[in-house]
């Protein structure tokens, strides 16, 4: 099935119990408001698909694997509700992720930022190359990476959360990422990484799809609580989008 906008598309095929779900963005794969929508309602369909054991978690392009939020819709808040709501989208989808009763395997092909880093952290096993740099950008524009942080902490610890959170302007390297436990395997390129993810999906669909199904719920233990304590991080960026300072760094990060 296939939902197309004006501004970035959201494809999913299943073949032998394994659901590939690509997104796509023309700016780098960024995600405005309707294509997170569009991902959250497609993650929660296939988590009662009963010929569906994986999902593989992929992007478009040899570019970027995910710039994080449209930084139009974010230029464009203009009250509380709306700052909360645009926010709202990641915190849904997170949780999304989070509560799916199959297992997401990302594919992170290039750069992720922001809440791209937040996407990559909420897959169950992650893929990337070594091209897979990251960045938390968010204090550097006036905000921070609230939503996405539990899920970031989660994965690499609060400690290097920290580090890339208060080191806004720096990438840390995909090598980074793998001795944090962001990522599982790094492949020297996207030919190797996606016989890689081949093999791997396919053996782990061969499984037991109870066992996956149970194995997901104990990853997942404990973050019953995301599903309001994301929305109250939600209204907190929301917030601080509409100061001063956060209209004026948006602004000079568009022009770069």
């Amino acid at each position: 099935m296939t939902h197309t906008e004006t501004q970035g598309t959201l494809t999913t095929t299943i073949e032998n119990k394994i659901a590939t779900v690509q997104f796509s963005h023309p700016a780098s794969n960024s995600f405005p408001r309707h294509l997170l929508n569009k991902l959250t309602k497609e993650l929660d369909l296939l988590s009662t698909h009963n010929d569906v054991s994986i999902v593989i978690l992929k992007s478009e392009g040899t570019g970027a694997f995910c710039a994080g939020a449209s930084f139009d819709e974010l230029l464009a808040v203009t009250d509380l509700e709306k700052g909360t709501e645009f926010f709202s989208g990641f915190a849904h989808l997170i949780n999304a992720m989070r509560r799916c009763s199959k297992l997401i395997v990302g594919r992170i092909h290039g750069k992720a930022v922001g809440g791209g880093v937040g996407i990559a952290s909420a897959c169950d096993y992650a893929f990337a190359t070594v091209d897979a740099s990251i960045k938390l950008s968010e204090l550097a524009i006036g905000i921070g990476p609230f939503v996405i942080e539990p899920a970031v902490s989660r994965k690499i610890g609060k400690t290097a959360m920290a580090t890339m959170t208060l080191a806004a302007h720096e990438w840390k390297t995909a090598a980074w990422g793998y001795e944090k436990g962001l990522y599982a395997k790094v492949l020297a390129n996207a030919t190797e990484l996606d016989i890689e993810l081949a093999h791997f999906t396919q053996r782990l669909a061969a499984y037991n799809p109870d066992a996956l199904t149970e194995m997901k719920k104990i990853i997942w233990e404990g973050t019953e609580h995301w599903e309001t304590l994301l929305p109250q991080r939600a209204a907190i960026t929301g917030k601080l989008v509409l100061s001063d300072y956060a209209k004026n760094a948006l602004e000079q990060f568009k022009k770069k």
